[in-house]
C-alpha cells in the first residue's frame, strides 16, 4: 500500500512538472504576426439572434491575407464559420427579411468584386453582380427588393483599350494617391440592382464622385456624399444631398457647409439626417468630425458636439430616434456615447482603459461593438445596459502561448509646461527598479492617438527587452483641436520637445536608462525621429520608416497637394518656411545616431525619396546607416513575411545599439 502511495505521489508531481512545462508562456515575437488574425464588418441580422462578420487570417502558403465570412449567435454559444474559399469574402450584409446573408468576393477568377448572396437556409452562395467597375459600398433597401451600389467607373481617358501597357494621361490638380496610384478619370457613381431580376440602373453620371449611399426608411430616396464644386480636388467641400432611387431623378443639397461632410444616416421616422461635419469650414488636417443633424430637406443643421472638443465616429440612431450614438476619441481611449438630439446632452454608454472600435445597433435596444485592451486584440461584444458581454473568441488561441508586456499610462511635462499623456510597455519579466533600455516609438498621422488596446508593434519592442513609450505629442487627436492645431505649419518643433520630455521623465523615474535610449516610427512617426535625431544626440539608435527629407522635393511628389497649398502655401512664394521644416536634411551633419531607414516600394504617401536622401546624407556622412525598400508595397506594409521582416530588423538595429 505505501508502495503504491509513493508511486502516485511520484506520478502527481511528474503531472504537475508536465503540465508546468506545457503551459509555460513565451514572449510574443516578430513570427507571431503569422498567427494574429483581425475582424471587421460586424452585423447583426434583422430578428437580433445572429452577428456576421469577417475574419481575416494569413495563408501562409500564399503568403497574403484571406477573408472569410463567419457567424456567431448572439448569446455567444454557436459560432460558424460560412466561407472558406482561397478567394476571400468581405462586407457581409443580411437582406432585410434575414433570409440571406450577402458578401463581396472576386469569385471563380472574376476581374472585378461581386455581390453573392447566401441562402441562410442552406447551400453554397450565388453571384449576384457582374460589375465591370470596381465596387466600393453596397447596401440594401429597406424592403430587401434593391440593392444601393457605389461603382467606381474604368478610366475614360479616351485611349483604346490594349493590351499592351499605355500611357497615364494626367490632368486632375490631384493626380496620385497611395494605393490607387495615378489618378486619371475614373469616377464613382450610385447605381441599383434589382434583385430579383439583376438588372441594374445608373442614378448618377457626370465629372463627381457620389459615396456613402444610405436609404431612407421607406425606400423611396437616397442620400449620399459628393463635392460638386467646380474643381473637386482643390477642396473639401462634400455636401450631402438627396434623391429619388430611380434613374434620371432630381439631385436636391441638403447641407451648405463649406467644409467637409459625411456619413449620412436617417433618423427612423425619415425627417432627419444625422451626419459629421468637419469643425473647420475650410480644409485642414488637423479638423475633427462633429456630430449634425438636418432636417431631409435641408435647412439649418443642428450641431451636437462642439462644445464636447473631441473627435466623434460611428454614428448610429436609436431605435425610437431620440438619440444618436457615437464614438468618442478622448485622452487614451475611445469610449461609446450617446446625444439626446433635442437637448444635446452626452451621456456616456461604456467607457474605461480599453478601445472601442464598431458600433451596430441590436433590435432590442443594445448594442454590438468591438473592443480591445492592451493585452487583448479585438473581439466582438454585446453591450447591454453599459455592460460588455464578449461575444467572439478568436484570439484565445494566438495569445494561450504568450506572455504579453505589462502597459500603464503616464503623464510628462515639456519644457513650456504642457501635459503630455503617453502609454508605458515594460518587458513581463523585468526587474523592479531595473533601468531598461528604452524606445521611444511614435504613431503617424500626426493626427491619430495611441489608445488602451492592443500594440502588436509595442508588444514585440517590449517583450524583447524594452521599455517602450507610446507618446501622444501634440498634433495627436483626443485633447482637442488647440492640442492638434499646435503643431500647423511648424512641424518638428513643439513635437520634438514633447519627445524630449517623456524622456526626460522616463529617465528621472528611473525607468530608462540615459545612456540607452532610442526612438522609431512610421508616417510621422519616422517623419518625427528624423527631426529628433537632428535636434539632439541623446538617443543611441533610431528606425525611421516612411519618413521625409526635403519637404519642397515633396510637392508634386506624394499625395498631400492640398495640406501644402493650405498650410504652407506654394513653395515659390514661401520658400523659407519650406526649408525651415526641412532641418533634418539641411542639417544633416548634425546627426549623429545610427539610422535604419524602411519604406514600401510604390508608397505614394511618403514616397521613398525621403528615405533615401537621408539615408544618402548619413551614407556620405559616414553615419551607420541602412535603407530597407519593400518590393511592391503601398504605405502600408502588407505582405506577411514583409511584416515579419520589419520587426526582426527593427529589433535586430537596437539591439546592435542599445544593447551591446
Amino acid at each position: 500500500m505505501k508502495t503504491k502511495l509513493f508511486l502516485f505521489a511520484i506520478t502527481c508531481v511528474f503531472c504537475a512538472n508536465l503540465k508546468a512545462q506545457t503551459t509555460a508562456k513565451r514572449p510574443i515575437a516578430a513570427s507571431d504576426v503569422y498567427r494574429l488574425s483581425s475582424i471587421g464588418s460586424p452585423k447583426v441580422s434583422p430578428d437580433g439572434a445572429w452577428v456576421a462578420y469577417a475574419l481575416s487570417s494569413v495563408d501562409t502558403a500564399k503568403n497574403r491575407r484571406n477573408a472569410d465570412i463567419w457567424m456567431i449567435s448572439w448569446d455567444g454559444q454557436q459560432s460558424i464559420q460560412l466561407t472558406s474559399s482561397p478567394d476571400g469574402e468581405s462586407q457581409p450584409q443580411w437582406s432585410p427579411d434575414g433570409k440571406y446573408l450577402s458578401f463581396v468576393s472576386a469569385r471563380q477568377g472574376a476581374t472585378a468584386a461581386q455581390i453573392w448572396l447566401m441562402d441562410r437556409r442552406g447551400g453554397e452562395g450565388k453571384q449576384l453582380t457582374t460589375l465591370k467597375g470596381d465596387l466600393q459600398e453596397y447596401l440594401w433597401s429597406p424592403d430587401g427588393k434593391k440593392i444601393a451600389l457605389a461603382i467606381q467607373s474604368a478610366d475614360s481617358t479616351g485611349i483604346p483599350k490594349s493590351k499592351q501597357p499605355q500611357p497615364y494621361v494626367l490632368d486632375r490638380y490631384h493626380f496620385k494617391q497611395d494605393v490607387e496610384g495615378y489618378l486619371q478619370k475614373k469616377r464613382t457613381h450610385l447605381y441599383v440592382v434589382d434583385v430579383a431580376t439583376k438588372k441594374l440602373d445608373t442614378l448618377t453620371r457626370g465629372d463627381y464622385n457620389e459615396s456613402s449611399p444610405a436609404w431612407s426608411p421607406d425606400g423611396k430616396f437616397l442620400a449620399f456624399v459628393s463635392n460638386r464644386t467646380p474643381e473637386p480636388d482643390k477642396n473639401e467641400n462634400s455636401d450631402i444631398w438627396v434623391m429619388e432611387a430611380k434613374p434620371k431623378a432630381a439631385i436636391k443639397q441638403i447641407t451648405t457647409w463649406t467644409g467637409s461632410e459625411s456619413s449620412p444616416a436617417w433618423s427612423p421616422d425619415g425627417t432627419q439626417i444625422a451626419y459629421f461635419r468637419s469643425s473647420s469650414p475650410t480644409y485642414t488636417i488637423y479638423d475633427q468630425n462633429v456630430l449634425a443633424v438636418v432636417s431631409k430637406d435641408g435647412g439649418e443643421p443642428n450641431v451636437l458636439s462642439t462644445v464636447l472638443d473631441r473627435p466623434v465616429s460611428n454614428l448610429r440612431w436609436t431605435k425610437d430616434g431620440q438619440s444618436i450614438a457615437v464614438l468618442v476619441s478622448d485622452d487614451r481611449q475611445r469610449y461609446v456615447a450617446q446625444y439626446a438630439v433635442k437637448t444635446k446632452q452626452l451621456v456616456k454608454i461604456a467607457d474605461g482603459n480599453r478601445s472601442f472600435s464598431a458600433l451596430e445597433n441590436h433590435p432590442n435596444g443594445a448594442w454590438l461593438t468591438m473592443l480591445s485592451e492592451p493585452r487583448l486584440p479585438a473581439e466582438l461584444f454585446a453591450l447591454e445596459n453599459g455592460t460588455p458581454r464578449r461575444l467572439t473568441k478568436h484570439h484565445e488561441e494566438f495569445l494561450a502561448p504568450l506572455d504579453l508586456a505589462t502597459v500603464e499610462g503616464f503623464v510628462s511635462t515639456s519644457k513650456d509646461g504642457t501635459k503630455v499623456s503617453g502609454l508605458l510597455f515594460k518587458p513581463s519579466k523585468a526587474v523592479a527598479n531595473q533601468k531598461l533600455p528604452t524606445i521611444l516609438f511614435i504613431h503617424g498621422g500626426p493626427t491619430a492617438q495611441d489608445e488602451w488596446g492592443f500594440d502588436l508593434s509595442r508588444q514585440i519592442l517590449a517583450q524583447a527587452g524594452y521599455a517602450v513609450a507610446a507618446i501622444n505629442y501634440r498634433g495627436s487627436n483626443g485633447r482637442g483641436l488647440a492640442f492638434c492645431n499646435a503643431i500647423s505649419a511648424d512641424w518638428g518643433n513643439k513635437e520634438v520637445m514633447d519627445l524630449h520630455g517623456v524622456a526626460d521623465y522616463l529617465v528621472q523615474t528611473g525607468v530608462a536608462d540615459p545612456n540607452k535610449l532610442g526612438i522609431g516610427g512610421w508616417s510621422y512617426g519616422g517623419i518625427l525621429t528624423n527631426y529628433a535625431i537632428a535636434s539632439d544626440t541623446r538617443f543611441k539608435a533610431a528606425v525611421s520608416g516612411a519618413s521625409s527629407a526635403q519637404v519642397m522635393a515633396l510637392y508634386g511628389v506624394d499625395q498631400y497637394i492640398l495640406q501644402y497649398e493650405n498650410e504652407l502655401g506654394p513653395p515659390w512664394k514661401n520658400v523659407d518656411k519650406y526649408m525651415k521644416l526641412s532641418y533634418p536634411f539641411l542639417q544633416m551633419d548634425k546627426i549623429k545616431t545610427p539610422t535604419l531607414f524602411l519604406v514600401g516600394e510604390k508608397d505614394f504617401n511618403v514616397p521613398s525619396v525621403g528615405s533615401e536622401q537621408m539615408y544618402q546624407g548619413l551614407r556620405s556622412l559616414g553615419i551607420p546607416t541602412q535603407l530597407i525598400i519593400y518590393p511592391g508595397q503601398f504605405h502600408g506594409i502588407t505582405v506577411p513575411n514583409f511584416q515579419k521582416d520589419r520587426f526582426e530588423r527593427y529589433i535586430g538595429w537596437f539591439d546592435k545599439y542599445l544593447k551591446n
